[in-house]
């Protein structure tokens, strides 16, 4: 999963990208609203955490904007402000779920898994094709009902494509899912990756489209 973070808070903001990158969690961050729907414009998000209390223009600014054009990006707006009518006002803008500073970060987690399950049109935190199954809420993969054993990037690279089922994902959306654009990606790094899911998975599930992506399809009789 990958979110983007508009928070102008440093410490927070480093802190929520620190914390949940352990969760498994890709995020990027900016500071401002600008900053953040520029980032928007060019890369693919499953997620966005909105501050409200940005300099210069206000989340909730930036939040109709993203709504005005047709955005259906999940939203969640973290923000010290508690009183309901903020709380009325952000969700009336176009805001998915709303939580209040200071926060638990492991139900900021379950709350970006939530969004991200609805997102897909998936409320289950398990997602199938075949006889692979990936459970969201543990982190956890199984092959014909055994436990398979995934390195965080491997974990990370199937979540992108078996949310994606019979569709390709690019190779830039698949990088941008395992580093965030702020990260650095060595440039045999995917490869690497894939190869090694391959091999757990069996050659045949995952389809390179060249010069595209990667797509992972349903074997026949799995």
């Amino acid at each position: 999963m990958r979110v983007l973070i508009v928070e102008d808070d440093p410490l927070l903001g480093a802190g929520l990208r620190t914390g949940l990158a352990q969760d498994g969690i890709v995020a990027d961050w900016v500071r401002a609203a600008e900053p953040a729907l520029h980032a928007l414009s060019l890369e693919h998000f499953d997620l966005l955490i909105l501050d409200l209390g940005l300099p210069g223009r206000d989340g909730l600014s930036l939040l109709r904007e993203i709504r005005r054009a047709g955005s259906v990006l999940p939203v969640l707006i973290l923000t010290a402000r508690d009183a309901i009518a903020d709380k009325v006002s952000g969700l009336d803008a176009g805001a998915d779920d709303y939580l209040v500073k200071p926060f638990d970060l492991d139900e900021l987690s379950a709350r970006l898994r939530a969004l991200a399950r609805r997102g897909r049109g998936h409320p289950s935190p398990v997602m199938q094709v075949g006889d692979l199954a990936l459970d969201t809420s543990q982190r956890a993969a199984t092959l014909g009902g055994r436990a398979l054993a995934l390195s965080p990037m491997e974990y990370t690279l199937l979540e992108a494509l078996i949310a994606n089922p019979d569709r390709v994902v690019t190779r830039a959306r698949l990088e941008a899912a395992a580093r965030g654009w702020q990260g650095e990606v060595e440039s045999n790094t995917l490869e690497v990756h894939i190869h090694n899911l391959r091999r757990k998975l069996g050659r045949e599930r995952i389809l390179t489209v060249r010069g595209v992506g990667y797509q992972l399809v349903c074997v026949p009789g799995s």
